[in-house]
């Protein structure tokens, strides 16, 4: 299979990272890029070079206010008497209609959702490229690829059009998405983290262009929370167009699959011809956060199936 990473990726290396009151360090780091390429290589990926398509891809689906403050606020942070090295907000919006202040602390606040996405010094070129990454993965499908892997990171299911969170900067499926749909595609998003994709459901609520699903340990104590329940379908020309699968924590093989078939089912009913995995693989039983208990064969299934859809 065709594989594309920009190793400029590896330049964002967070240190800072709050969970349940306390600071730990950042698990974004860089050294994923290396366990996840030596992954694909061991399956047989050939990995190539993104092209620089520029900002227009990006700029399809996330603000211009919002790219101004990502490209440049480091630099300003660093202005501040006694910043820290990252930029980190300490103080939020209520709404989204909330005013927007001139402070780069307040500006922080807008645009970060929470302390899981420190920008520092390199964040905008390593974004970027993950960005670029996605791009030239969905400019290969369009040119009648069947699959690509588009090795992205920093991630980006966490990203709103105009706010970072949960280490994701730039919504790179979204991004592929909207690239996909300005070649004459049907995109659908099936996102199979363990954690709900609020940015991309954000980002196309109330779109009907494009169909989100999501699969993902029930947000009624999980993170993101506040999104990815079962009644969330979408609003105005995008309602139906957005498919919540939320699952008991500990959810095994056989009930993710079962659920698999409920996503793929509902794919197939929108006619998608092109469908965007955003493949966190953190639902694995191994994995920190222990929201599910996928195996290693159960996730080589969760592939068949997705492989075998059309």
């Amino acid at each position: 299979m065709k594989a594309i990473l920009d190793d400029r990726q590896r330049a964002h290396d967070p240190k800072n990272f709050m969970a349940n009151g306390t600071r730990k360090p950042n698990p974004e780091v860089p050294r994923r890029v290396d366990i996840l390429k030596a992954g694909a290589e061991a399956a047989g990926c050939v990995f190539e070079t993104p092209a620089d398509a520029g900002l227009g891809p990006i700029a399809a689906v996330h603000t211009a206010e919002y790219l101004t403050f990502l490209r440049n606020i480091h630099a300003r942070w660093q202005r501040i008497e006694g910043a820290s090295d990252e930029v980190i907000p300490n103080v939020h919006p209520m709404n989204r209609t909330d005013s927007y202040p001139d402070s780069a602390v307040g500006q922080a606040g807008y645009h970060q959702a929470d302390t899981a996405c420190p920008i520092a010094e390199y964040t905008w070129k390593a974004a970027y490229w993950s960005a670029q990454t996605a791009v030239s993965g969905a400019d290969a499908i369009a040119e009648g690829m069947r699959a690509v892997y588009a090795l992205s990171r920093p991630p980006g299911h966490h990203a709103f059009a105009d706010l970072a969170g949960g280490f994701c900067f730039f919504n790179n499926s979204g991004i592929a998405a909207q690239r996909l749909l300005s070649k004459g595609l049907r995109p659908a998003i099936l996102d199979v983290d363990v954690h709900h994709g609020n940015g991309t459901q954000g980002m196309f609520y109330n779109r009907g262009d494009v169909l989100t699903v999501s699969i993902h340990a029930d947000p009624a104590r999980f993170y993101p929370f506040f999104w990815g329940h079962a009644h969330e379908r979408g609003e105005g020309a995008g309602l139906g167009a957005n498919f919540n699968l939320p699952l008991a924590r500990g959810t095994d093989d056989e009930t993710y699959l079962k659920t698999l078939d409920r996503a793929l089912e509902r794919i197939t009913d929108f006619g998608a011809d092109v469908i965007v995995v955003a493949l966190g693989l953190d639902a694995h039983v191994d994995d920190p956060f222990q929201g599910f208990a996928v195996t290693t064969a159960g996730f080589t299934r969760i592939a068949a199936a997705i492989a075998g859809t059309g």
